[in-house]
């Protein structure tokens, strides 16, 4: 159905394993959060279907994205933005965009670039590895980070992702590498 993309999430992780995988998996892991941690998340199989506007967006956004007030822009299999406000949840303590909070929002157009290039009945798309580079300090206001693909493989994607402020000038720029896995059944 055109406009229907369907995510399936598979958790049996432990709490050491969540935290070693938690900038790679955050959105996705925390989702499961709140079927109550115990030492363990409880193995489940879920499948929803999301359109490719509103509701995508906001599966996008859920978790550590949410948290920094990233919002989605655009989403195509050829382009990803999103904006994030430059505030208290994103300053470092000198009142700075903190660069994790770069990376994050970098981290997150990434993933969900890939995850509108794959199959998601038979694949998953999980972060390998990051590079930023911090160009120039911003300490109010809003950044907006744009994905578009460097390599589009079959079991790994590559991305550029520029992080700009509000007049078109570069905060950020990073690399990002998505590893495309087959899901668990």
């Amino acid at each position: 159905m055109p406009g229907l993309a369907t995510v399936r999430l598979k958790y049996d992780y432990n709490l050491t394993q969540i935290a070693s995988i938690f900038y790679t998996v955050a959105p996705q892991v925390l989702l499961d959060l709140t079927r109550g941690l115990t030492g363990q998340l409880r193995p489940t199989q879920e499948t929803m279907q999301i359109d490719s506007t509103n509701e995508s967006r906001d599966f996008a956004t859920r978790g550590l994205a949410r948290a920094l007030g990233i919002e989605i822009l655009e989403i195509t299999p050829e382009r990803v933005s999103a904006t994030m406000p430059v505030d208290d949840r994103t300053r470092q303590p000198f009142g700075l965009l903190h660069g994790g909070a770069s990376v994050a929002l970098a981290e997150t157009v990434a993933s969900v670039a890939s995850i509108a290039n794959i199959d998601q009945e038979a694949f998953q798309a999980v972060g390998l590895e990051i590079n930023a580079n911090h160009i120039r300090a911003k300490t109010e206001g809003t950044v907006t980070g744009t994905a578009t693909p460097i390599h589009i493989g079959r079991s790994t994607h590559v991305w550029k992702i520029e992080i700009v402020d509000e007049s078109g000038r570069m905060v950020c720029i990073s690399r990002c590498t998505i590893a495309i896995i087959p899901v668990k059944r």
